[in-house]
């Protein structure tokens, strides 16, 4: 059997589907669109390219761009060469981040793109090992170690019509354990790790992928996530090469802001079958629609909930969707489904089927207004370290609130703070085993031999099989609560509900750290607030007006308590107690949310230190207190 590596996998699609659409990009205001014949021609000049710089097996390149076709065609170019392909974040800023990426793996050559170029001129004196610079789009003044891409692959052309049985030689001695990537950890701790991903880590994943979710080589999708992170790396790029399916990508604006606008015009105009999701994108899309249907007027706003509340009752928890009285709704469901779900969903290209959600969880009500609207959002779990898929939720098997049915070929146990294996149904580290596991961390057997143990991968995430089968995700280890009394509880899913819950409040993090009772540190929703405060004839330069928007982000949290709307959701003893209202948000830039927009617990806490200190005190408990009222008085 030949090794199941990225090259041969792309070869074989290859020759299934030459004529296929693989990639679409918008450039001067035209979509355009990339064969895989027409891919494979690019890869392989790219990568006799490399070889012609003299780059050989087992080297490593890195590659800093945003998302585009010859993103593709550039790492597919690097592994035919036997090389190692290092896939870096566009929104590593920091000139000491970027370059320790580059320096501990040791890069021979960077790919960058424009945009990018001048983050690799600041650091590029300090590279020892760094010999080219391939450049994505034409530089003004090309400095002596770079080269435009299509003088490049020129180059490569010119390499491949004097020796093609060479060069496949090459791409053809590659094995399937052979490292592929070297993807870094998000960079939110001093050392970031280097997590090395082998051929067969990454087709054995595709293969699970591919198990869970159907997909004709009809199927297009937008590919909206960073194209470096595991999970667009996976779930989108290369189980859709593996299917002859095809990929866009966004286009690319002046700014981030400006890429950032596109994204609901590129969909409508690539009428995709399916998007990759995160939370954060999840909550835009919905306020978005929500918005859409309040300007219509009270009178559809009223439709429109009466509608949801059908559907929901409809699809109780999704596995038990239309069973018992419940196929009484459908008549229903349909009606609503015609007058506006389905108007709805040509905002998204008319021919939107599903989501699947990764990153961090997703709050069971955005999966329940998903699917109500005919586009449900299939919330999956991972680790870059899993290459990533580990579960996932699907059309085949779906639950609201849960993570999915275990990916086939994956083993799975759950194990005490000791290591000891715990009984089914019973809550413990997800501990995992199987041919997506990563080989280890790049230059780093410490942190390999903590984490991979006997062939094991200790997650660090907490969970269980539900009496269903399927997987539920409780949270990060590292950041539960720990009560005075050494009580232990995961605050993920309190912080979303809240968030979820209030207008008034974009986000929050619990912080117990064997204290007397919960604190939050909270990111009022201002405009919300300011709002309200004008409606009630106030403004928060008034103590008064003050003391109304802090009532107002109190009140949030009380329906969680005694008689409120969400009371008995969870153990009032993890609910917070005090509360410091924040002057700035939890962000990429202020490096508190890392690039999978997940929150860099240690970092807030370290900052905010002394805010959290004053709210263990009888005047800091006050939400009342000067120091909030400061922050209020502010806006």
């Amino acid at each position: 059997m030949p090794d199941r590596t990225l090259p041969r996998m792309f070869e074989d699609s290859c020759a299934k589907y030459g004529n296929n659409a693989l990639a679409k990009e918008k450039t001067g205001g035209i979509w355009t669109v990339i064969t895989y014949r027409e891919m494979r021609d690019t890869v392989r000049a790219f990568a006799a390219g490399l070889m012609e710089l003299g780059i050989r097996k087992g080297d490593r390149v890195a590659l800093i761009s945003d998302g585009r076709a010859m993103w593709v065609a550039a790492e597919l170019g690097i592994l035919y060469a036997g090389a190692i392909n290092v896939p870096v974040s566009v929104k590593v800023d920091e000139q000491s981040d970027l370059k320790f990426r580059l320096a501990h793996s040791g890069c021979r050559a960077v790919v960058v793109s424009g945009s990018q170029l001048m983050k690799v001129r600041a650091i590029e004196a300090d590279l020892a090992e760094l010999e080219k610079v391939i450049v994505l789009d034409r530089p003004e003044s090309p400095a002596r170690d770079e080269i435009f891409v299509d003088d490049f692959l020129a180059s490569g052309r010119s390499r491949l019509k004097n020796g093609e049985e060479a060069f496949d030689s090459v791409w053809r001695s590659i094995r399937e354990n052979d490292p592929a990537n070297i993807c870094y950890t998000s960079g939110t701790t001093a050392d970031p790790k280097g997590i090395v991903l082998t051929h067969r880590n990454y087709t054995a994943n595709v293969e699970q992928a591919s198990s869970l979710f159907e997909i004709p080589e009809s199927y297009t999708s937008l590919l909206i996530l960073p194209w470096d992170h595991a999970f667009a790396h996976t779930a989108g790029i290369y189980t859709l090469i593996r299917n002859g399916a095809s990929f866009a990508s966004v286009q690319t604006g002046k700014t981030a802001l400006e890429t950032l606008r596109n994204v609901p015009v590129n969909i409508r105009e690539t009428q995709p079958s399916f998007l990759l999701s995160v939370p954060a994108l999840a909550k835009s899309f919905r306020k978005a629609v929500e918005q859409g249907v309040r300007d219509k007027g009270p009178k559809a706003e009223r439709l429109f909930r009466a509608a949801l509340h059908q559907a929901y009752a409809y699809h109780g928890e999704g596995n038990n969707r239309g069973k018992g009285l419940r196929l009484l709704r459908l008549p229903f469901v349909a009606l609503f489904d015609k007058v506006f779900f389905s108007k709805i969903r040509e905002n998204f290209g008319g021919k939107l089927e599903f989501f699947v959600g990764g990153g961090a969880l997703l709050d069971i009500d955005l999966q329940r207004f998903f699917n109500a609207i005919g586009i449900p959002m299939y919330q999956g779990y991972g680790l870059t370290e899993a290459a990533p898929i580990i579960s996932s939720n699907s059309p085949r098997a779906h639950k609201f609130g849960t993570s999915g049915k275990i990916v086939p070929g994956l083993e799975v146990k759950f194990c005490d703070t000791d290591g000891k294996d715990l009984p089914p149904g019973v809550s413990g580290e997800i501990v995992i085993r199987g041919e997506n596991v990563m080989s280890g961390y790049w230059k780093n057997d410490k942190a390999t031999a903590e984490t991979l143990r006997g062939g094991w991968l200790h997650t660090g995430d907490l969970g269980y099989i539900d009496g269903d089968g399927y997987l539920m995700v409780l949270g990060r280890s590292k950041s539960l609560l720990i009560g005075n009394d050494g009580e232990k509880f995961s605050p993920e899913g309190i912080e979303e509900a809240i968030e979820e819950a209030s207008e008034f409040i974009d986000q929050v993090m619990l912080h117990n750290n064997q204290n007397p009772y919960t604190a939050a540190l909270v990111v009022p929703n201002v405009p919300a607030l300011r709002r309200e405060l004008a409606a009630r004839g106030l403004d928060s330069s008034t103590v008064e007006g003050q003391d109304a928007a802090l009532s107002l982000i109190e009140s949030a949290f009380a329906e969680f308590r005694d008689s409120g709307k969400h009371t008995g959701e969870f153990p009032p003893r993890w609910l917070p107690a005090a509360v410091a209202v924040l002057g700035e948000a939890f962000t990429e830039q202020n490096r508190f949310l890392n690039s999978t927009m997940k929150m860099v617990r240690p970092k807030i806490t370290a900052h905010y230190r002394a805010r959290l200190d004053y709210l263990y005190t009888p005047e800091g408990k006050d939400i009342r207190n000067h120091q909030n009222r400061t922050i209020v008085g502010r806006w």
